[in-house]
């Protein structure tokens, strides 16, 4: 396997593994400020998962989550993997005027 390929699974891998450690205190303190309310009657009959409920898309958890939810979303905004993924290569972003490797530049 490609050591550049292995670096970048190796990456996602934490990535994705920080996102679930988010993931699951997000549920936790949601779960603790609804009383534990975190799906609507829809969602309950519908067989929709808390943990599905807070992968989803928007539109999905909004029509399946609580009206106790949809206010703690309202203060505590859920985080998608791709805005959480986002935010993570954000971080690994050189800082202004900091040089890139003279390797990771392509002759022109």
């Amino acid at each position: 396997m490609s050591p550049i390929f292995q670096r970048a699974a190796a990456e996602w891998a934490a990535m994705r593994s920080e996102y679930g450690d988010y993931l699951e205190a997000h549920i936790a303190a949601a779960y603790d400020a609804t009383n534990g309310v975190l799906l609507n009657a829809r969602g309950r009959s519908a067989g929709v998962t808390e943990e599905r409920l807070f992968l989803a898309g928007g539109a999905f958890a909004t029509a399946y989550a609580s009206p106790e939810l949809r206010e703690f979303w309202a203060t505590r905004p859920r985080m998608t993997v791709t805005e959480f993924e986002r935010a993570w290569t954000e971080r690994l972003a050189p800082e202004e005027g900091e040089e890139l490797p003279d390797h990771w530049h392509t002759a022109a």
